[in-house]
């Protein structure tokens, strides 16, 4: 089990490290930040003692491997723009972006998952066929359009929620809701299939012949070995829950890390960017890393895996 572990954690830091390459040398290709964030009458001279300062006049090689090193020692950076540790503005804004994951991940499961097991069990009726048209709604619909239209709906014609901001439970309703939208209807329709597919195995017909209800043959046996690959799915999708985040934020004026990122994107503050992207990727792997462990807890002939 050890060895397992090692192995997926080896596995995590290298994609951490690729992520943060790929990003590195497109942050230093998008441009020269001296034109963003120095005054435009600067002189040459001045521009050319801001990249030395900052060591942007070095090889590209040689700055990531100072940067990789200073990591290594917990430095992220200094903020170009605010002048105070990358990581200092990245953990400031990091609670509004997983207060806005977990509620959107929350209602996602609460909701999906029952609404797909119900849709299974009644195949073919006027409910199957209700939820599977909002299903394919919910993954037809972007998420940024969905918040427009909740704001011009819900707040600005009918004033039922506050249009943006962060701070109470009904500012978290709608940028929530947009975002687990998608999730839900693909949870939702992927528990549908899973569970239609146990259904039909023949240890469910023996439980039906034992005269075991409906309700807890789909609750205590088909859903049991229906959850693992519907924990596959949600591994996987958690990096589009954390992505789409960043439109929400942006769209709902929610003070998290994708609005931090598009503005230290548009400033070229590039400790800000990878400071992000670093939060934002190894929250990602550390997820799926313990949803990988987890397989051997839900499915036992994944522990000799």
């Amino acid at each position: 089990m050890s060895l397992r572990v090692l192995r997926r954690a080896g596995r995590a830091l290298a994609a951490l490290i690729g992520v943060l390459l790929v990003v590195f040398v497109l942050l230093r290709l998008s441009g020269d930040p001296s034109y963003i964030l120095l005054p435009p009458e600067a002189t040459d001279q001045q521009r050319a003692a801001f990249r030395s300062h900052y060591g942007l006049d070095q090889p590209l090689a040689v700055q990531f491997i100072v940067y990789v090193g200073r990591c290594l020692h917990g430095d992220l950076g200094q903020s170009f723009s605010f002048q105070i540790p990358a990581a200092r503005v990245v953990m400031d804004r990091l609670p509004a972006t997983l207060e806005l994951t977990a509620a959107a991940l929350t209602l996602a499961l609460i909701i999906a998952i029952p609404t797909g097991v119900l849709a299974a069990t009644r195949r073919g009726t006027r409910y199957d066929r209700a939820v599977m048209g909002v299903v394919l709604i919910g993954q037809s619909v972007p998420t940024f359009w969905l918040g427009m239209l909740m704001i011009l709906l819900l707040a600005v014609r009918w004033h039922l929620l506050p249009v943006s901001g962060r701070g109470t439970w009904a500012q978290l309703v709608m940028p929530a809701t947009a975002l687990a939208l998608w999730l839900m209807a693909l949870l939702a329709r992927v528990t549908r299939s899973e569970m239609l597919e146990v259904l039909s195995q023949d240890f469910v017909r023996t439980a039906r012949a034992k005269g075991i209800s409906e309700l807890g043959i789909a609750a205590w046996h088909a859903l049991r070995n229906a959850v693992l690959p519907i924990v596959t799915v949600l591994g996987l999708q958690l990096g589009g829950l954390v992505g789409g985040a960043v439109m929400t934020e942006t769209v709902f004026a929610w003070p998290g890390v994708g609005t931090m990122l598009l503005d230290a994107i548009l400033k070229k503050d590039y400790p800000v960017v990878l400071a992000g992207v670093m939060v934002v990727a190894a929250t990602f792997i550390v997820i799926n890393l313990i949803l990988d462990l987890l397989y051997g807890a839900l499915d036992p002939r994944m522990r000799r895996a």
